[in-house]
């Protein structure tokens, strides 16, 4: 007989004010598996798996797992239980040691009044657990906020092992990680389900899907959408169960045609704190120039000195043949010289104003007139955004943080091309966007180079690179190791370059 499945969700339904979010879903997790959960942002993902840990109750339907009915009052009723959700937005007391964070709530004592605390075994089991995922004994000691994102991840998966987890739901683990930490992640996944641990795997990078799971289950609009077994793990299948049709043109290039004169050229540059060797590159008009390489290997701080946010130290930055002299962000912005940044939450937005506020703010120099503001030509600039990229968005004056991440990344875009760019540089355009989402911004992309925009994308996504770019540039250790023209571009060409070997 096969084994029981550990856990089984059927017709769960969770209605939120004015939004069905989930709408008869059922999924099955088996012991020992690792099960990839897709969808679009707003598919109703993240509020299943807040459903199964415990963070939300369901409003119709019944969970099983390990063969008996369960309602979790909570999250730690469903840690208790062996089901951990770890978060994308790591849930970590910083300024505690690993071993404090490993054993949170639920520390050894001496007894007696005062409860003083007794960390000898912890440091033990601690030790135990660290070396589960990989993580030398001796970093228990460690404070967790002075550990790379990829060793945090791994801190995070520990505490859940402690807790005797039979299923770990990760939500967009390798979103923050280097290529090292996401592959040692994935040994630490396999080494899970080798010890019968059942992992639910939420991440919109299609290539991880197909590298790590057994199974995905498809959510569209709250529903359930389909279910595809590793053999079927394909990309064109897992996109068309997402978004619901064929997307014959993933990567559309129908505006472009051949590049035209030099818009953007960096000659000799220098930037302090960067490396002392001379950068140099020319992005051309109607064209994507991709930027590939490691992490760490400069390409945001080279984009962030071509924008004003690093002192420029050495050579030249010139726009259309003319030397224009960049000391801050506002001169680039005058000059037409644009960024969307990586950490659009961080960098790009302000969340907490609306999406009309951060439409309008880079752009009150247009929409005023002597000082006051224009109602009419902000309220037109508004409309005008939201329905050109089509911003799915109740109104202009919804906060721009609770929009989806393809969404938000919209309205960054949106701010900019109010201003009519000569040069819009793209860092890690599509980062945390779901797939239909994607397809939406490729797409702006080829129209903006169908209009003579010249763009400069930095990418750490090898499809995207290979599928936008018309020609790529690599770094390495902060110097550029070579180009690629399109018909060059491979991905043992990128990363030939990308780890100091040649083209």
């Amino acid at each position: 007989m096969p084994e029981e499945p550990l856990l089984i969700a059927r017709a769960i339904r969770k209605q939120f004010p004015g939004v069905l979010a989930l709408d008869d879903v059922s999924v099955t997790v088996r012991a020992g598996e690792v099960l990839a959960l897709v969808g679009e942002n707003g598919a109703g993902k993240s509020t299943l798996m807040k459903i199964l840990a415990g963070v939300y109750q369901p409003d119709g339907g019944e969970i099983l797992y390990r063969g008996q009915p369960v309602t979790f009052s909570g999250p730690l009723a469903a840690m208790k239980s062996g089901v951990s959700l770890i978060h994308q937005e790591l849930n970590l007391a910083e300024n505690l040691s690993v071993q404090d964070n490993l054993f949170l709530g639920r520390e050894n004592t001496f007894g007696g009044p005062l409860k003083l605390l007794d960390n000898r075994p912890a440091a033990k089991s601690g030790g135990v657990l660290l070396e589960r995922v990989g993580l030398p004994a001796s970093y228990v000691s460690k404070i967790v906020g002075e550990l790379p994102p990829g060793q945090k991840q791994l801190v995070e998966i520990a505490r859940a092992i402690g807790l005797d987890a039979k299923l770990l739901i990760m939500d967009e683990p390798t979103s923050s990680l280097t290529q090292a930490e996401t592959d040692r992640l994935y040994e630490v996944i396999a080494a899970l389900k080798a010890s019968g641990v059942s992992i639910v795997y939420i991440s919109h990078r299609l290539a991880e899907i197909r590298r790590c799971a057994d199974r995905a289950v498809v959510l569209r609009d709250g529903r359930n959408a389909g279910e595809l077994a590793k053999a079927e793990l394909t990309h064109d299948n897992i996109v068309r169960m997402m978004v619901g049709r064929d997307l014959k043109q993933f990567f559309p290039r129908n505006h472009r045609t051949t590049a035209g004169a030099t818009v953007l050229e960096l000659d000799g540059l220098c930037y302090r704190g960067g490396p002392t060797k001379p950068l140099s590159l020319q992005v051309r008009a109607g064209e994507v120039l991709g930027m590939a390489g490691l992490i760490g290997a400069g390409r945001t701080e080279l984009s962030e000195a071509v924008f004003g946010l690093r002192s420029q130290s050495a050579g030249r930055v010139l726009l259309n043949g003319d030397a224009v002299r960049i000391r801050k962000p506002a001169d680039a912005i005058r000059a037409g010289i644009l960024l969307v940044p990586e950490d659009r939450r961080k960098h790009g937005l302000v969340l907490e104003a609306s999406v009309g506020a951060n439409l309008s703010l880079p752009n009150l120099d247009r929409i005023s007139h002597r000082g006051f503001l224009d109602d009419g030509a902000e309220r037109s600039l508004h409309a005008e955004m939201i329905e050109q990229l089509r911003v799915k968005t109740p109104s202009a004056a919804q906060a721009v943080g609770l929009l989806s991440g393809g969404n938000q990344q919209k309205v960054v875009f949106g701010k900019w091309l109010a201003r009519g760019p000569k040069v819009l540089i793209l860092d890690e355009p599509t980062r945390g966007v779901d797939v239909g989402a994607k397809t939406e911004i490729y797409t702006l992309i080829d129209e903006l180079a169908g209009r003579g925009v010249a763009i400069w994308m930095i990418t750490s996504d090898m499809e995207e690179l290979l599928g936008v770019s018309d020609r790529a540039v690599v770094m390495h250790e902060g110097h550029i190791a070579g180009e690629l023209t399109r018909a060059e571009m491979t991905e043992q060409a990128v990363m030939n370059l990308a780890t100091g070997g040649g083209a």
